[in-house]
This record gives C-alpha cells, structure tokens and sequence, in this order.
C-alpha cells in the first residue's frame, strides 16, 4: 500500500540520547559506525519504513534524516513501541505530525531493541553523511481529536459473521509479519485447489488444507527483490481463462533497477527506485503440482518511488468465448510514488503507464515491443497523439489496489484505490475514464504542493473527472483492502460488494444492484461464540494487512491476514437482533 503515518517514524525513536555540552546545548548520542549494525539498519529500514519515509524528503511520512539530531533515547523508544500511546498521551510532536499526515503508524513492539538501535544508526550515519537537518514541525497546542470529516460516517449494518481457521501459511519471516500473502487465485478446473501468493516471492498450494510450494520466484528471476517497502515483490498472478489447454499464468513482480531497457521510463534527471515487470510463465504439464515450464517478459515500467505499483492483474472470469474481453489481461499500476516524490508531470496522462489500468492480449503481438496484443477497441486506439499508450483502459489513479468483476448485475468493474491522506475509494471502472489523482481525492479537490487536505470543488466547475462509486473517510481506516461481489449461500451477505481496510481490518459492505443506487458503505461485525471480537484481536497484532478474497467456483469468501499468516473462511452470517 498502502500509509501507515509513521512507519518510519517508528524508527525514529529509539538511539538519539542527548548529552549536555559545555555550552549548555544538545548534542547527538554516538551511535554505532559499524559496516554490520548499519547493513542491518538499512535492511530493516527499507523492510519497514521506506514505504513511507525517505531520509531525505517528504513522502508519505515525515522524511526521517535528523530525527536523531532531535530526540532521546527514550522518547525514540517508547515511540517505535507504542506510537498510538504516545499521540494520546499529548506529545506535542507526534500528536501535530499525525494531524498533518492524517494517520497514525502501528507499533512495531516486536523488534528487538538491538534492531530499533541498529535503524536509528543507520538514519543517523546517512544524516551525518548527508548533513540533514532535523524537521521542522509546528507544535501548537492542539486538541487530540479533531472533528473535521470530509466524508460521512460508515454505517453500522447490523450483520455479523463467523469466522473458522482454514489455513495457516508458512512463515517467510520470523519477524512480523510472519508472511506476505497478498493474492488468492482458484484453480480453473474449480476442484477446489487454491493458490496464494506471498510478496516473499512465493505461490503456494493449498489442496485439502495443506499447503505446498508451487513455484518460488527467488530462485529463478535474477535481481528479484521484495523491499524496500510493503509493495514491491510479487504483487500479483492470474491464470489464463483457458489454462487447462494452454497453461499459461501471469504474473508482476519488482526487481532492482540495473539499466535494463524498460517499455516505459522517464527523464534520466528522475531517479529510478525499481522496476515492475508482468511475465507470462507457461506450464509443461498443466497436471503438475509445482511449476516447470517457461517464462517470457511481456511488460517491464520504471517507477520512481517504491509504492503504489502494478498490484493487481486479472481476467474476467467465468465470460464465453465469444465475449471481447474473453482472454483479455487488465494490469492495475499506481503512480509509482512519483507524485508524493515530486514528479507529478509523469503521471495522470495518456503518456504514462503510471496511474492507469491497462488492458492488453497477452497472445497477441501488436504492442510496441511485439510481446503482447492491443485489442482494437480499446478506448484510445485512436487517439492521434503518438505519445498516447493504446494500452490504456483507464487512468488517473494513486493506487488501483485491487480489481474484481461483478458477473450477476452486469459486468461491473470494481477497483479499489488507495488514499493518500483523506480518502480511500471504491470505483467502478468505465472504459476511457479518467478518475483524477492527482488533482482529486475522493471527490474534492487536492492540492499538489499539499496533498495533504482537500477542498470543495466549486460546483460550477465542471471537468471530466469520475468520482468515487464510494468512499470512506480516514477518521474509518486507512488504506482500503478491496473486495468482491458475494454470491453464495450466506443470505445477508449476498449481492454486497464485501471489502475491509487493510490496516485496522474492519470488515465493510456495499448493496449492489444493476441501477448501483446506494452507495452506501456498511460495517460489518465479527463474532466469535457470540461475542464481539475483531481481526486486530484474532490476529494478535495492531497493522491486520487484511487481504479479502473470493472463490467464484465454491462462491467462498476469506480473509487474509500477512500479521499472522492465517487464511480465516466466513462460515456463517447473520443479522444481529435489535432490542
């Protein structure tokens, strides 16, 4: 995602001890200047912070460089630790921090003291190296909770479901989170087999609730890596509709930019962070129970930043033959972080792969480097610029997220787009539509030299923006988990669109209909022996990193959670009875 106010910011906290020289001023603690402590620093630092902090700018967070020119030792600790504690205890900074970055970071308790100070080392050697100097944040008295909301207030639905321990996946870390687990795919046999994959860079199997290895990409893609950040890595898969005859799988992944040719790239005076890369893997025996076959690169794009990449890729399911999207690859990418990193003029344009959701044929061979197909009725084949990207279905986006189709109510295209500081988004997806970011957010407007509060459009104004389908504001979650139309059994759940905040875990739902007349969203509640219980509690952990998947065979709906690597199917639902 993914927005986690100070991921880094935890790392902020834990080595800056201050000592009183002659002269009555603070001066930094000597932290460690060893190359294994500061190795370990960066590792740890690029794992958990580099999603939203760099040392030296602003991004999603407060860049972190000076930070141990600043703060205590202990203040820096009981930070990482409890960063939601120290906010509500009135700290002035962290309380003032969380009002300009509208978030609040999870606790990273679980890191070992020896890790925080190995963190704080490394932000302060690259300070020093850097000579940066520390923020400046404003610590006017302010009162803890602000009133301020932009969008209304989720709704309390009334159901609840239950939840029953499907899968536990093997751990790719023994520190949280235990895994990565980010997509689910069903066989296309629909025997029930299943597929998960773990931004670690492995898919793994699961057949009668036991999970295997199908195919490990770190030993086989050179330069692959899966940090710095919570995005990057294996982001997503699919199998092609006709699989069974074809044994072709799709799949995105990051590696490490080295000065390979891309399809798409900006100025040399824009840093590339990585690259994402869309392959085609095709099976030898489409009965095997792990991968071996083939690879192809069909699409490779320089990004500037380490988030909001190419995290969801899929197929309508369950379309005939004869239908034109039939066999048709549509690939969400975000903005790569170019507009948080100061880049905005290489997205939100038809001459960008950035922000978009491009929709391609993947057997096809008329795109500019042969490697895949450009369906005729694509929105702009046409458009007369040569610069355009005839790739392109829609665009405007931070972070599609997640993409789904809904069959029953008319081929609908969800996609759900992460926020940057006020809104997280459910759209639904209209061929050659342009959805904003990143002059809007929600359906207000945003400033670039901000990004940080919106405004009220002036209703006389008109444009061609699409507004949200829905929205929830940030006083409600975080960062949206996007979701599925249910269709099975489990009658209060049916025909509502079923997704969740990544972070909180909160479960919501929205009533569809073929009219889409009520956008209303819902919360849903999770019950355990009848009593009320949460994915935070469940999951032991403070940042769920909810996941909501759905197989269209079994019509089963599941809830990921990386914190703990557990796979939790919803076995019943109901609706809670009101006294």
């Amino acid at each position: 995602m993914p927005k986690f106010l100070l991921s880094a910011v935890c790392f902020l906290f834990f080595i800056t001890r201050f000592v009183i020289n002659a002269n009555g001023q603070k001066t930094s603690y000597a932290y460690p200047v060893d190359k294994k402590t500061l190795a370990k620093g960066k590792e740890l630092f690029n794992t958990n912070c580099a999603s939203c902090h760099a040392i030296d700018q602003e991004e999603i967070g407060p860049r972190l460089g000076g930070i141990t020119k600043l703060l205590s030792k202990q203040t820096l600790t009981w930070f990482i630790q409890n960063p939601a504690k120290a906010i509500e205890s009135g700290d002035r900074r962290a309380v003032n921090l969380s009002k300009k970055y509208k978030m609040v970071m999870p606790s990273y308790d679980f890191l070992k003291l020896e890790e925080i100070g190995a963190v704080l080392a490394y932000i302060d050697h690259e300070t020093k190296l850097n000579s940066i100097e520390p923020l400046v944040v404003k610590t006017e008295n302010l009162s803890l909770q602000s009133t301020e909301r932009f969008g209304k207030p989720v709704t309390k639905s009334g159901i609840q479901i239950e939840l029953e321990d499907f899968v536990q996946i093997p751990a790719s870390s023994d520190k949280p989170p235990l895994t990565r687990i980010s997509n689910m795919r069903p066989h296309p046999s629909g025997d029930g087999t299943l597929y998960v994959s773990d931004q670690r860079g492995i898919i793994y199997r699961i057949e009668n609730n036991k999970t295997t290895v199908f195919l490990d990409l770190r030993n086989i893609v050179d330069k692959y890596v899966n940090t710095p950040g919570l995005g990057t890595g294996l982001g997503s898969f699919a199998f092609h509709p006709d699989y069974l005859n074809n044994g072709l799988i799709y799949i995105t992944h990051t590696e490490e930019f080295v000065g390979k040719k891309a399809d798409f790239e900006f100025p040399d005076s824009i840093k590339v962070a990585l690259q994402w890369v869309v392959s085609e893997w095709k099976m030898n025996d489409v009965k095997s129970i792990t991968f071996q076959g083939t690879r192809r690169e069909l699409l490779r794009i320089n990004v500037p930043g380490v988030v909001h990449g190419t995290q969801d890729i899929g197929f309508i399911p369950g379309i005939s033959k004869n239908d034109p999207d039939y066999g048709m690859l549509f690939i969400g990418t975000g903005d790569g972080g170019s507009t948080i990193g100061k880049h905005p003029e290489i997205t939100h344009s038809l001459n960008s792969l950035l922000g978009t959701i491009i929709r391609i044929n993947p057997l096809g061979n008329n795109s500019a480097n042969g490697q895949y197909g450009i369906p005729a009725d694509n929105p702009f084949v046409n458009n007369p610029d040569p610069k355009t990207y005839k790739e392109i279905y829609a665009f405007g986006f931070r972070n599609p997220h997640r993409i789904s189709w809904d069959l029953t109510h008319g081929k609908i295209m969800f996609s759900a787009e992460v926020g940057e500081s006020n809104f997280e988004e459910v759209n639904v997806i209209v061929k050659g539509g342009d959805y904003g970011w990143n002059t809007r957010e929600g359906s207000f407007g945003i400033s670039l030299a901000d990004l940080k509060n919106v405004y009220k459009i002036d209703t006389t104004e008109k444009d061609n923006f699409i507004k949200p389908f829905s929205a929830y504001d940030h006083k409600d979650g975080n960062a949206i988990s996007g979701g599925y139309v249910y269709e099975g059994n489990l009658a209060p759940l049916k025909n509502k669109y079923i997704f969740g905040d990544i972070v909180n875990g909160r479960i919501f739902c929205i009533n569809i209909n073929k009219e889409l007349s009520d956008s209303t969203i819902y919360e849903i509640n999770i019950v355990n022996n009848s009593k009320p219980t949460s994915l935070q509690e469940m999951s032991a952990s403070k940042r769920v990193d909810l996941r909501v998947e759905y197989n269209p065979f079994s019509k089963e709906l599941y809830l990921m959670t990386k914190s703990d690597g557990k796979i939790r199917r919803v076995k019943n639902a109901s609706v809670a009875s009101r006294k």
